[in-house]
């Protein structure tokens, strides 16, 4: 009996021991971070040029890199990307369909985070913040850390657009703060609380956005660097955002203090806007302060507006990313300090990628060409009129999706079929047009599949377009400057995936990973469940 005693005692306590452990072993603090429109090859192409090994090339050095992750689903936009990361699903489950969407049942478009039923909070400007996570269908990493915890993980997000800091955050979360381009202030709604927090408001009133204007946009590195690694600074194909005298390094941004606090956006200093926030929301919100894990969800807007404007070959992306690398490498070093370096685990993705700016792939004679949503919606028009039917057959034209008007064609007798036939024979004589799918029967269309599967996992039945319209390659849904993303090609698809910190092993992953695959890799990192609608599989070769 003595014995048995014993044996249970000692039993008990291992397993007491064992969970703490567990306990111990888990990082206080997870920072997601999302680089808006970054490709894969960013990291290998700017390596040389980065000015600290403690930015992008902490993740090399010491981290794990996922060398082939690939965006499973169209359209490849940045709500669906966010969505994606934080929910290992895809559109076809959580339900964000894009940026913007036809609601087939409400009859209405649909922005991704829309809530009427909330108010802003941080400024006049009520529209810019009646937003919440209401449109996203399944949880988040954030929510399932909030269930695990018994609701006393913190959970916050950060970012310049309001869906790349909502969707990431979740429903469950404690707070999301977006910036207001009006106001120049970081604002939430009310979904969140009814006030922004003291430590918010006293950083708004300081004004940051002018003091970072009167800095202006000076290159990094020497004119050389940039020369050789990069287009002209100067091109025809490229947008103007400052105005249109102002085209080339240096750029002068004091006509813009006190009076335009929208170009901010594409600049770099977006970035160093949403990183003043993540730190002041860590520290005055104690995340990782405690054993319990806390989440921070940074998204870095700039890069896309950047990237938009002025493609992926610019002296403007490149010098944005040498100074993103700063940021990153001055965060590392705020984290050791304030949690503590062991304490945290980093990941950090994109929403999607960027093609080429047409104009630019053509003067390299790679294919390129521009096919936007009007120019289909006229062909589309162009097409019923030739068939004698009535334009508004067509509800919405958006992000490669062509939805049909329902209740006219059942008032007119016109089937599905003949309206399909009619819009699909036109189409495809277009130069730009690779083919047009149905999106119900995507996975029997005549394409490898690959295609098809990313077709079938973008659509979803109350959100999704009738016909999915496919673009042959380097065709840009855009104008004659700049450039844009959406399609399944890897230049859009093909993304970063990199961890470091608490439970990571040290290594470079080279075999086949997914989006999908981000969330249950942190989630089997810190040993709960997984989000409600995961599709993916945990990256155990990462996990210590």
């Amino acid at each position: 009996m003595r014995f048995l005693t014993l044996a249970v005692i000692s039993l008990w306590a291992i397993s007491v021991n064992a969970q703490k452990q567990t306990s111990a072993s888990k990082p206080k603090l997870v920072v997601g971070i999302v680089v808006d429109q970054m490709r894969w090859d960013y990291v290998n192409k700017f390596k040389p040029f980065f000015k600290t090994q403690n930015g992008f090339l902490h993740f090399i050095n010491e981290g794990a890199t996922c060398d082939n992750t690939i965006i499973p689903y169209v359209p490849t936009v940045t709500a669906c990307g966010h969505a994606c990361a934080y929910t290992g699903s895809v559109p076809a489950l959580h339900g964000i369909a894009g940026n913007m969407w036809y609601d087939n049942v409400k009859q209405k478009q649909v922005y991704c985070v829309d809530d009427t039923s909330v108010q802003t909070v941080g400024s006049s400007n009520n529209a810019a913040g009646q937003m919440s996570p209401l449109n996203l269908w399944t949880t988040t990493i954030g929510d399932e850390l909030k269930l695990a915890t018994n609701f006393k993980s913190k959970v916050i997000g950060v970012s310049l657009k309001d869906r790349g800091a909502i969707i990431p955050a979740g429903h469950a979360a404690d707070a999301a703060y977006w910036y207001d381009s009006k106001s120049g202030n970081f604002i939430s709604s009310t979904y969140y609380a009814p006030t922004l927090p003291s430590w918010l408001t006293n950083y708004n009133s300081e004004h940051h956005v002018d003091s970072l204007y009167k800095k202006g946009w000076n290159l990094s590195l020497a004119n050389m660097v940039y020369e050789a690694n990069c287009d002209g600074d100067e091109n025809a194909y490229e947008s103007t955002p400052f105005g249109k005298e102002t085209k080339h390094f240096p750029y002068d941004f004091n006509a813009f203090i006190g009076k335009d606090y929208a170009k901010v956006a594409t600049t770099p200093y977006g970035n160093n806007l949403v990183i003043d926030v993540a730190k002041q929301a860590l520290i005055n919100e104690k995340m990782g302060a405690d054993n319990v894990t806390d989440l921070l969800a940074v998204s870095f807007s700039s890069p896309d507006y950047i990237g938009h404007s002025f493609g992926p070959n610019s002296w403007e992306t490149m010098d944005g990313y040498i100074k993103l690398d700063e940021i990153l490498a001055d965060f590392f070093s705020f984290l050791d300090k304030h949690v503590g370096k062991g304490n945290y685990t980093v990941f950090l993705t994109a929403d999607h990628a960027i093609a080429n700016i047409p104009g630019f792939s053509k003067k390299h004679n790679l294919p390129g060409d521009i096919y936007d949503d009007g120019a289909v919606k006229n062909d589309i028009i162009a097409c019923l009129n030739a068939n004698k039917l009535d334009p508004k057959l067509i509800s919405f034209v958006g992000e490669y999706n062509i939805y049909f008007n329902h209740p006219l064609m059942d008032s007119l007798h016109i089937s599905n079929e003949s309206l399909t036939n009619f819009i699909t024979n036109y189409l495809e004589k277009k130069p730009q047009v690779l083919q047009v799918i149905e999106s119900r029967k995507a996975s029997i269309a005549p394409l490898p599949q690959m295609a098809r599967e990313k077709i079938v996992n973008g659509y979803n039945v109350q959100r999704g377009g009738d016909l999915m319209l496919l673009t042959k390659s380097g065709v840009v849904d855009g104008s004659p400057t700049g450039t844009s993303h959406g399609v399944l090609y890897n230049y859009d698809a093909h993304i970063p995936f990199l961890l470091v910190g608490n439970g990571i092993k040290h290594g470079a992953i080279n075999s086949p990973t997914y989006m999908t695959d981000i969330a249950p890799t942190i989630t089997t990192l810190l040993g709960i469940q997984m989000p409600s609608g995961s599709i993916g599989k945990p990256v155990l070769d990462v996990l210590k």
